[in-house]
């Protein structure tokens, strides 16, 4: 059952396309008594011309509504331009003698048989073909609102179609950056378990923490979280990570305070900074320090992430996937997201360069 709601909005097109239609007629009919009309022999010119155009105008004016089914129609229907333009044709001829049968009818009644039947024929060629140019006119306007209509569903249709895609590349990017989280995590906990039992009791403490907090933002591409919340997630991981590597990882924090307030999709500093660990300070033996840095964008107050390195850095050229190369899907996941989220707003921007370090900046809007 339609809701009141409802009708007006699904109603408003062709009420306003009708609206539309009769300004079009009342136009028609005021220029056709201004082309009769003499004022400077006075009002009876002017009297006559209305009359002339009512009674011409009227027939076609109405008829015309019928125009419109007809145009819907074979607008919908899958016949070939030779078969529609046909149909245009045998409609144009009904409705052409429509018209001069209505006008028949109403000169009749007024002037009587003979009258009308004379009028008839006097005018037979010249009313065909109006009735055709007045058809095809009102036809056309028609056909092209419709096409408009079309034009527009289909716009639509590609936009839900679009932001489907993007939200389900969006859930497809969380759901990769989650389990690559918790595989590297638990293969850590591992090795420690064997190193220092005890140590590894607490740790895990803090991996049920991380965990749950890994959960928590589960629920869909588009949660937030504050960058406190995640700033106490990357702690933790951190204190698990400084277990394995010990002095050899070092972190710089500079946040500034009125930033920790600010939204972000969760899991997006760690990605980051475990790329660091990885490349930067695991594999160097006096290890290295990451800096995780927060600030508010003077320009347009939004977020300014950063995640930086004193590694060896690389050549921007070796980011780009290889063929058969296997690689972390942190990094690549994020730049996506990126690119997704946030109607194309927030950006991700890498700065390496063979003994340069790595540093990865983030832009995230608060509006």
């Amino acid at each position: 059952m339609t809701t009141p709601a409802a009708m007006p909005s699904s109603r408003r097109p062709n009420r306003r396309m009708w609206l539309a239609y009769a300004g079009a007629c009342a136009l028609a009919w005021c220029l056709f008594v201004l082309a009769g009309s003499e004022f400077d022999r006075g009002l009876d010119p002017f009297w006559l011309a209305v009359y002339q155009a009512t009674t011409m105008l009227w027939a076609p004016m109405l008829l015309g509504v019928a125009i419109w089914p007809v145009a819907r129609r074979l607008q919908a229907s899958d016949a070939g331009q030779a078969a529609t333009a046909m149909a245009h044709v045998l409609a144009a001829v009904v409705f052409s003698a429509c018209w001069q049968a209505g006008e028949f009818a109403v000169n009749a009644v007024l002037f009587g048989g003979d009258h009308a039947g004379a009028v008839l024929v006097a005018g037979l060629l010249w009313h065909s073909v109006w009735g055709l140019v007045v058809y095809a006119a009102i036809a056309t306007a028609f056909t092209a609102v419709l096409q408009a209509r079309a034009a527009r569903g289909a716009a639509v249709a590609a936009a839900q179609a679009e932001s489907a895609l993007a939200r389900a590349e969006l859930s497809a990017i969380s759901g990769k950056l989650n389990p690559h989280f918790l595989f590297n995590t638990l293969n850590s906990l591992i090795a420690l378990t064997r190193k220092d039992p005890a140590r590894a009791e607490a740790a895990l403490l803090q991996f049920a923490s991380m965990l749950r907090y890994v959960l928590d933002t589960k629920r869909g591409a588009e949660d937030r979280v504050m960058l406190a919340d995640e700033v106490d997630f990357l702690r933790d991981y951190l204190a698990l990570e400084a277990l394995r590597l010990g002095t050899r990882l070092r972190v710089d924090w500079q946040l500034e305070e009125r930033t920790l307030a600010d939204e972000l999709p969760p899991l997006t500093l760690q990605p980051l900074v475990e790329n660091s660990i990885l490349h930067a300070v695991a594999p160097r033996k006096g290890g290295g320090c990451v800096t995780i840095t927060a600030r508010r964008n003077a320009l347009n107050q939004g977020l300014d992430l950063a995640v930086a390195d004193d590694g060896p850095g690389c050549e921007p050229e070796a980011l780009e996937p290889q063929p058969g190369q296997r690689r972390g899907v942190g990094l690549a996941a994020l730049k996506k997201r990126f690119a997704l989220d946030y109607d194309g707003r927030a950006r991700l921007r890498i700065h390496t360069a063979p003994g340069a370090g790595f540093r990865v900046d983030l832009f995230i809007p608060q509006t």
